[in-house]
C-alpha cells in the first residue's frame, strides 16, 4: 500500500505564509538601493519570491478563484518573469513587490490560513 505523502493545501499556503513573512522580515527598514546592492539577501528575497509563485500555481484553481483577495496569478506571473528572466529582474517591479504586493498579501494569507485552519478544526 501506497502511502499519499503529496502536500496538504494548507501546507502550501503555511509555505506561502513562511515565505512572505521572511520576505517581510529581511527587508525590514531597507530601502531599495540596500537591498538591490546587497547580493545575498536580494538573492534570498528573489528565492523566496519564487517559492512563493510557485506554491501560488500549485493551489487549486477552485480555491484560488474562490479566494480572489490574494494575488495567486500575480505572484506566479512574477515568479515565471523572474525565472525565465535571469540575467536581471526588473527593479522597479522587484521593489514593488517587496514593498506593496508582499505586505498585502501576507495579511491576506493570514486570514486565508485561519478561516481553513478553522474549517479542518470543525471537521
Amino acid at each position: 500500500m501506497k502511502l499519499n505523502t503529496s502536500p496538504l493545501l494548507i501546507d502550501f499556503l503555511k509555505h506561502i505564509q513562511s515565505e512572505l513573512g521572511y520576505i517581510i522580515r529581511a527587508t525590514a527598514n531597507l530601502d531599495a538601493d540596500s537591498l538591490l546592492s546587497d547580493e545575498t539577501k536580494s538573492r534570498a528575497v528573489t528565492h523566496s519570491l519564487l517559492i512563493v509563485g510557485e506554491a501560488c500555481k500549485r493551489v487549486p484553481d477552485e480555491f484560488r478563484f474562490g479566494h480572489p483577495e490574494f494575488d495567486w496569478r500575480g505572484f506566479a506571473g512574477l515568479r515565471d518573469r523572474l525565472i525565465h528572466h535571469y540575467w536581471g529582474i526588473d527593479q522597479t517591479l522587484f521593489w514593488e513587490a517587496v514593498t506593496v504586493d508582499v505586505p498585502t498579501n501576507k495579511e491576506w494569507i493570514d486570514v486565508i490560513i485561519e478561516r481553513e485552519s478553522a474549517k479542518l478544526s470543525s471537521e
